[in-house]
């Protein structure tokens, strides 16, 4: 395991899953506040990636050019960082237009007349 990404494992869940995860989350959070496109997020994620690879090189000893490790950890930073910017997108919608969409479920939103809709047609 440590070959794949490039470092001991606990440096991979502290270091990548929760500090430059929770950069990324909170990237994609202020990407979806600012009504930003979703690559935006993705082309942060992955310098975050860059980052976060430097500072394990340099904190930890780990290997700076792991091709596997940055894309590891480019997957990872870009998953939360989407999930973050459709979780805060979906949440910004119903708030802001609520007597045009309503929550359907975490990540997504329904227009409102969607549902009156199907209720006439049964």
């Amino acid at each position: 395991m440590e070959q794949l990404i490039g470092n001991s494992l606990a440096v991979f869940i502290g270091l990548t899953c929760v500090i430059a995860g929770g950069a990324a989350w909170m990237t994609g959070q202020a990407l979806a506040a600012t009504w930003r496109p979703v690559w935006q997020a993705v082309a942060y994620a992955l310098l975050l990636a860059l980052a976060d690879r430097f500072l394990i090189f340099a904190l930890f000893e780990g290997e700076l050019l792991s091709l596997a490790g940055f894309a590891l950890d480019g997957a990872v930073l870009v998953v939360i960082a989407l999930a973050g910017h459709r979780i805060t997108l979906a949440a910004q919608m119903v708030k802001q237009y609520p007597w045009l969409y309503e929550r359907r479920g975490l990540l997504s939103w329904r227009p409102r007349n969607a549902v009156a809709a199907g209720a006439d047609q049964d």
